[in-house]
């Protein structure tokens, strides 16, 4: 499947962008390096008459200028309030961000679910450099896998090479690991979200891997989900 360049780059900056966001706190750097870039207006457009997201992302685009064009410093507070409640703790997260918790019927971490995506992980040579431990079905971690196996791609077309193989893996991380559950933890994200950005994040997240799936061509493994 010949997936053009532009596209590739764009779904790789996005899930960069959803990776530094979700894998910890947000900070005044982060947020002032957002409305420095316009983030909100340079957030891709993927969708067309075919993608189901349309108002995810055009409402999630919304919200987040809206917020980002209100921001100042003083605001950061409330947001780290709202990454912890939703994502973090103390306490049980609202959005909870690892696979395992909704695919599992214990609702544990490191489940049988984490179990197979680490033995995915090992099959594929995919490994990490955490500043922090977490369990690999951490959504943010599958964002920085997506990102991995993009730049693959890319290379490989510079280089005119074949991507089959990496593509291959990319479908079935989306199709058996992500897509079984992330949904779910995007709407949770959406109902319990006290920030627009936040709320906004859940929108685009979602957007963006419909995006994916529908270049890709991938449909989820249908899964019973517990959360």
């Amino acid at each position: 499947m010949n997936i053009p360049t532009e596209q590739l780059q764009e779904l790789q900056a996005v899930a960069r962008i959803l990776h530094n966001v979700l894998i910890d706190y947000p900070s005044e750097q982060s947020v002032n390096y957002f409305v420095k870039h316009n983030l909100a207006q340079q957030w891709p457009n993927f969708h067309d008459e075919h993608t189901a997201n349309t108002a995810d992302c055009d409402q999630g685009k919304l919200l987040l200028q809206k917020y980002l064009t209100n921001w100042h410093a003083d605001k950061i507070t409330d947001l780290k309030l709202d990454y912890g409640q939703l994502y973090f703790g103390p306490g049980e997260p609202k959005a909870m961000p690892w696979g395992s918790v909704y695919l599992g019927e214990q609702g544990i971490l490191n489940d049988d679910s984490t179990i197979a995506l680490m033995d995915f992980y090992k099959q594929q040579g995919v490994s990490f450099e955490l500043k922090h431990q977490q369990p690999v079905d951490h959504i943010a971690l599958f964002y920085a896998v997506i990102d991995q196996l993009i730049e693959m791609m890319l290379t490989a077309v510079a280089d005119n090479e074949d991507s089959n193989d990496t593509q291959r893996t990319l479908c079935i991380l989306l199709q058996q690991h992500l897509l079984t559950w992330s949904g779910r933890c995007h709407e949770l994200a959406q109902q319990h979200a006290q920030t627009d950005f936040f709320r906004a994040i859940a929108m685009l997240a979602a957007d963006f891997e419909q995006a994916l799936a529908n270049t890709l061509k991938v449909i989820p493994v249908t899964q019973r989900l517990f959360r």
